[in-house]
This record gives structure tokens, C-alpha cells and sequence, in this order.
């Protein structure tokens, strides 16, 4: 037997466990939005004595695995936290190479025939994009314009994100919304509330994650999905992000249905009480 052949048994094994796992999982609630924080890729790449970048590369193609098993599982929305406004402040070949990757990797998601046709992802770029250098920001803009008629997955990328930036954001829109419809600042102020705030945020497109799943057995949410992870389930495997694997999303996706109906019963009472 072989390479070939043994890689296309493997394939063909690693495809039949996968659809057993997921006819299991299937028998409970499947989470709608499952959100990435992919944390150890340099950590990642001084492990194995790897060329800077090298492990960011290895963690581009985990990403695509990861949206390939959401893809099998029915998980509808996405979201990974690519780069952080936080990270401008990286030396500056480091921020410099990032972004050439960053250009590079989205040109390949751009013409990559299963996740645009097959797998029906629509990707959304989202943060403070101003911030981005012009060639990754018009290669964001073609990457949503070649999915926007996509509709099985929704995949948002956050670049040049913080949490509290998008707050802000929403805060300020909602404000100058609120003046231009009624001109006087004390009565918008009275009438400012939440659903206000939420209709500006750059999240607003999507549900709230079921899941967040950061990496490295990391446990901060980093600035990360701050007002929209308040009734989520939190999963923090020690791998670095290169290194995670379908079981650990199944890991997630058991405990999630463990506290499924805890999760539900707390999100209806945020919603009932902050509206």
C-alpha cells in the first residue's frame, strides 16, 4: 500500500468516526455559534523550533479544520479571534508580517472551491478595520463580497477587535442616533437603553456564542466577546491552537450539552431582565 492509499484510508476512517460522533451528539442540542480564541501559535512555533510565522501557518490550517468539523456538525455561526487592536503593539516586523500572511491566507480562503461552494461559509470581518493596512482591508472587502451570497455557515473573523472598542463604538453610534432623532440630549439620554447599544455592535449579525473555546489552557476572555459571552460555556484545552483536534470540539460540544438547559434557563433570565 502506498502514501496515497494509506492517506485515503485514513481519510475514509477519520470520516466514518467523525459521522459517528456526530450521529451521538446530534441526539441533544447542537450549539449555533461556537467563537475561537486561537492562542499559542508562536508558542507553537518555539516548540518545534519552527521559522517565525511558521506556526501561524500550521494554525491557518487548523482553522480550516475546525470550520470543516462545525461545517459536519450543523454548527451555524463561527467566530474566531484573529488579531487583537492589543497586538499593534507587537514589534513592528512581527505586526508587518502578520498582515502579509493575514492578505496571503484570505486571498487562498477567497478561492478555495469547498469553503465557498461546498461548504457555503460566508465570512465577516469584523473590528475597527480602519486600523488595518489598505491591501488586508481591500482583501477583507473582496473575501466578503466573493461570500456574501452564502448562507449554510457564518464565519466572522475579528481583526483589529477588542471587545471594549466595540462598546464604544456602539455607545457613540447609539448616542448620535438617538440625537439625530430627537434633538434634545436629556430627553435621548432617558430613552437610552441596551437594545440601543446592541443594534451598533460590530456583532451584531450574529447570536451570542454558545461556545467559546480559547487554547493553551488559557482562561481570559482577553478582551474578547466581553458583552455577548455573559451566558456561554467557557472550554479552555491545554493544547495550543495548531494542536487542537475534532475531540477536543466534541469535549466542548458534551459539556455544553451537559449545562445546556442551566445555559438556557440563564440566558432567558438576561434577556427577560435587560430588556
Amino acid at each position: 500500500m502506498d502514501v496515497r492509499q494509506i492517506t485515503q484510508v485514513s481519510e475514509f476512517l477519520g470520516g466514518f468516526v467523525r459521522k459517528l460522533m456526530y450521529g451521538i451528539l446530534s441526539e441533544a442540542a447542537i450549539p449555533d455559534h461556537i467563537a475561537f480564541i486561537m492562542d499559542g501559535n508562536r508558542r507553537y512555533s518555539k516548540k518545534h523550533n519552527l521559522i517565525d510565522g511558521a506556526g501561524y501557518r500550521v494554525g491557518f490550517l487548523t482553522l480550516m479544520s475546525m470550520l470543516r468539523y462545525c461545517y459536519e456538525m450543523g454548527v451555524k455561526y463561527v467566530t474566531v479571534y484573529a488579531f487583537s487592536i492589543d497586538n499593534f503593539k507587537r514589534n513592528p516586523e512581527e505586526v508587518q508580517s502578520l498582515m502579509e500572511l493575514m492578505e496571503e491566507k484570505l486571498e487562498r480562503l477567497i478561492n478555495d472551491e469547498i469553503i465557498v461552494s461546498q461548504y457555503g461559509i460566508r465570512v465577516r470581518f469584523i473590528g475597527n478595520l480602519k486600523l488595518l493596512s489598505k491591501p488586508v482591508r481591500l482583501a477583507a472587502e473582496r473575501a466578503m463580497d466573493a461570500t456574501s451570497k452564502n448562507n449554510k455557515v457564518v464565519l466572522s473573523i475579528c481583526v483589529a477587535y477588542t471587545s471594549t472598542d466595540e462598546i464604544l463604538h456602539a455607545v457613540q453610534e447609539s448616542c448620535d442616533e438617538k440625537w439625530r432623532k430627537i434633538g434634545d440630549p436629556d430627553e435621548a439620554f432617558v430613552k437610552f437603553g441596551m437594545l440601543d447599544v446592541e443594534r451598533h455592535m460590530y456583532m451584531r449579525f450574529v447570536p451570542d456564542p454558545d461556545i467559546i473555546i480559547r487554547t493553551a489552557g488559557e482562561t481570559r476572555l482577553s478582551n474578547f466577546l466581553l458583552w455577548q459571552s455573559s451566558n456561554c460555556l467557557l472550554y479552555s484545552p491545554s493544547v495550543l491552537w495548531p494542536e487542537i483536534g475534532f475531540q477536543h470540539l466534541v469535549r466542548a460540544v458534551f459539556d455544553f450539552q451537559k449545562h445546556f438547559y442551566y445555559l438556557k434557563k440563564q440566558k432567558q433570565a438576561y434577556m427577560k431582565y435587560s430588556r
